[in-house]
């Protein structure tokens, strides 16, 4: 075993603890920075390398906003163009943010 994969090994076992501690969050660049803090001399292509031969990956994780509320008191816009936008000629209807109407 040459020593450069006896360093890879140690790396390896270094980049799995930080792995376990940052909840599998930590890619490539954030691993590499915190290896780089511990006092290990790493480049981001070298645990770039060990996390995909290895298959660690992250885990993302996507937030859940609620963006609509349908159970509102608001008054709702009546639907003038039931899906209908076809017109004969211009200025004859005219689509706006929030709701649609039909001009005469």
């Amino acid at each position: 075993m040459s020593q450069r994969q006896r360093d890879d090994m140690v790396i390896l076992a270094h980049v799995r603890e930080q792995h376990r501690l940052s909840l599998q969050s930590y890619g490539r660049p954030r691993m590499t920075e915190e290896l780089q803090e511990l006092g290990l001399k790493v480049g981001y292509r070298r645990i770039g390398r060990l996390m995909r031969e290895n298959d660690i990956k992250i885990i993302r994780t996507q937030k859940y906003k609620a963006t609509t509320d349908s159970n509102h008191t608001f008054n709702i816009a009546p639907n003038l163009l039931d899906q209908d936008f076809s017109a004969d000629g211009p200025n004859q209807k005219w689509a706006g943010e929030t709701s649609m109407t039909k001009a005469t």
